[in-house]
């Protein structure tokens, strides 16, 4: 926030342990309130900005969409597709803008690959691989009684890490219609959800996806999206563009080779995985692409429709993992 001082005042903190919120108002600036109710009826507040478990964003936006309030949530929107339509429909009355915090469709190399696609210089996309290749240790999982939970964190290694590389693959490929997968608990303990997960997914397209998440690969890499057309490829590896070939419509293909990109990569960004809650630049546009479009001068390029297009992805696996069958994707 201390990034966006021009455009945004931080005018109230809200946290269920009162400490908390006082620490972070002291930090921030602020009044610190122990519910979104308080905080309604004693500050003048145009934006709310959910960053609570997974499982209670839908309580928090519907509160806030219902005092007519603009919302900004963090990913995801929810942990399930009806909850997410009950917010849907909450903006929907309201009238207001929700977004969904989805920073790396905001990635240069994000962008440039879906220029491309959208140019027609990938020809016809035919596949994409996302890959969540990350390391959470146990303690991680200990650090909170709703971390690893159905209930509160909606899913493990699919739902909480890979929803960012997830909603790239649909961005990339469009509209999903039928997903089967498999999930795993295999490298930790007292937690309820899978720390691997694997799927393919079909496209309206006919194009195919691959899915690979999981918590479990020590020490840790990193999250990746393969791209694959007729006429060309993009991989982003750690937010950076690893690899681009793209032909320009009227060119021969062939020729085209001799102009392949090839970018090595120095790691990318670190901080994505390692420190899950630091601002990136990519974040810092998302909420800039938000407050322009509440002036009347972009569109909102993430909506919650577009993020519930990820979890029904997510979900969809978690159900044929549970099932061993394909889901159709409605």
């Amino acid at each position: 926030m201390s990034r966006l001082t021009d455009r945004l005042r931080l005018t109230a903190v809200i946290d269920v342990v009162a400490s908390r919120a006082e620490e972070l108002a002291e930090a921030r600036g602020g009044r610190p309130f122990t519910s979104l109710t308080d905080a309604l009826s004693n500050e003048q507040i145009d934006v709310v900005v959910v960053c609570t478990p997974t499982g209670h964003h839908g309580t928090v936006a519907i509160e806030a969409l219902e005092a007519g309030k603009h919302v900004i949530i963090e990913k995801p929107a929810e942990i399930t597709v009806e909850k997410t339509d009950e917010i849907i429909r909450a903006r929907d009355k309201a009238g207001t803008l929700v977004t969904v915090i989805s920073q790396h469709r905001f990635d240069p190399s994000t962008e440039k690959t879906l220029a491309a696609i959208g140019a027609g210089e990938f020809g016809r996309v035919s596949s994409g691989i996302a890959a969540i290749d990350w390391w959470r240790g146990q303690s991680y999982y200990d650090s909170g009684d709703w971390r690893g939970t159905w209930e509160l964190d909606g899913g493990g290694a699919l739902m909480n890490q890979g929803v960012h590389t997830v909603d790239l693959l649909v961005a990339a490929l469009g509209r999903p219609v039928e997903i089967f997968a498999y999930a795993g608990t295999l490298a930790h303990e007292r937690i309820e959800v899978e720390d691997v997960a694997v799927g393919v997914v079909r496209f309206e397209s006919g194009a195919l996806g691959v899915l690979h998440a999981t918590t479990s690969a020590y020490p840790g890499l990193s999250a990746r999206l393969q791209v694959h057309g007729d006429r060309g490829s993009a991989v982003i590896d750690n937010d950076q563009l690893a690899f681009f070939h793209a032909t320009p419509a009227g060119e021969d293909i062939e020729e085209r080779l001799m102009g392949t990109t090839r970018v090595t990569s120095g790691g990318g960004d670190e901080t994505a995985s390692s420190n899950p809650g630091a601002l990136s630049d990519a974040h810092r546009r998302q909420y800039l692409n938000f407050l322009d479009a509440l002036a009347g001068n972009d569109r909102l390029r993430v909506d919650l429709e577009t993020n519930r297009q990820s979890i029904a992805v997510i979900t969809g696996a978690y159900e044929s993992a549970r099932t061993g069958r394909p889901v159709r994707l409605g």
